[in-house]
């Protein structure tokens, strides 16, 4: 560019100002509506464990059918004793019956039952909780709200619907975590430990 087109364009553009730009708004992205389970999940936190610590709730559940199959295994659940537990092979130590329970009664029950279990040792236990879909809306109550509710103990490995003979989709089979103290036994018996640690 020579002198003469430098002071040329100097002069054109004495007048011009630049303009003012607001900064560019992030685009906003419309909310998605959440899930039902998460807004239950969501409820449920912020519910306080009532005075006997039960933490389970009767409010919105994610429905099942009532023929479904329930199924539910934590990580490190081998593969083979799932499949047993599956399959009924393993010894029913404790049985819930929740027919005829209202749903405040039956977490109630769920909740003192589990408890139990672990404190009795319970490996594997079995609970009755009905098929449902025999009201207007064919919806199995009981058995979802026990579907939800399982999850929520860590105590609990895993569960699965019975076989025919102890109630099939109208029962589920639960597996309980094994106690230090059981693990500790079992060790023993196997000879995995060397005993008292000599002074």
């Amino acid at each position: 560019m020579t002198s003469d087109d430098q002071q040329f364009f100097e002069q054109e553009m004495r007048d011009v100002r630049p303009l003012k730009s607001a900064p560019a708004a992030a685009p906003k992205r419309p909310r998605e509506k959440p899930e039902p389970g998460t807004l239950y999940r969501r409820s449920a936190a912020q519910r306080p464990a009532g005075p006997d610590g039960n933490f389970l709730t009767t409010g919105f559940v994610q429905p099942v059918h009532p023929q479904e199959v329930l199924s539910f295994k934590r990580g490190g659940v081998q593969h083979g004793v799932f499949l047993r537990l599956q399959q009924g092979g393993y010894r029913v130590e404790a049985t819930l019956d929740l027919h005829l329970m209202s749903l405040e009664e039956a977490r109630t029950q769920v909740f003192d039952f589990i408890h139990d279990c672990v404190r009795y040792e319970v490996r594997t236990a079995l609970i009755n909780h009905g098929k449902g879909g025999r009201g207007k809306e064919g919806q199995a109550l009981m058995k979802s709200h026990v579907a939800r509710w399982l999850p929520l103990f860590q105590e609990i490995m895993a569960f699965h619907s019975a076989q025919g003979f102890h109630g099939g989709t109208g029962a589920v089979y639960v597996l309980l975590r094994k106690s230090e103290q059981a693990k500790d036994r079992a060790r023993e018996r196997l000879g995995l430990t060397s005993g008292k640690p000599e002074a």
